[in-house]
């Protein structure tokens, strides 16, 4: 792939990383069980706020390193649809003074879209990895 393309899906992947790795910290410290009611108050089940935290902190930490980019980011953009559609969707693109928007999720779901349909291997642990297997098995 071309040099610049893959720059710029590096910065998109560190920046998404960087992002949800910080959303999924804060889901943490302001106390995941008032997260997971209130997941419960719009028709989740209380534990998927566990679960999309996880994800979030897990991802954004293999996003930045470089691992399982395709794979994280199909997740990413899943829970982006999710908070979209169940929350953000009736506050419409820009929100209102009592709820944001849903600019910022669409952005992160193209974001993540375009990751995980090019991947990102400038800067990977998955190719020194890969790599590495590659050497071992022509050895």
């Amino acid at each position: 792939m071309n040099r610049k393309y893959e720059v710029s899906l590096l910065l998109i992947r560190f920046v998404l990383g960087i992002s949800f790795l910080i959303h999924g910290v804060v889901k943490f410290q302001s106390g995941i069980g008032n997260i997971a009611g209130w997941f419960e108050s719009i028709g989740l089940p209380g534990f998927a706020a566990y679960v999309v935290a996880i994800i979030e902190v897990a991802g954004g930490i293999a996003l930045i390193l470089g691992l399982g980019t395709r794979i994280v980011s199909s997740l990413f953009a899943l829970i982006m649809i999710g908070a979209i559609v169940t929350a953000k969707w009736a506050a419409g693109f820009l929100g209102s003074p009592q709820m944001a928007g849903y600019e910022l999720d669409l952005a992160f779901f193209v974001m993540a879209l375009a990751l995980a349909i090019a991947g990102s291997s400038l800067l990977a642990l998955d190719g020194l990895l890969s790599a590495g297997k590659s050497k071992r098995a022509a050895a």
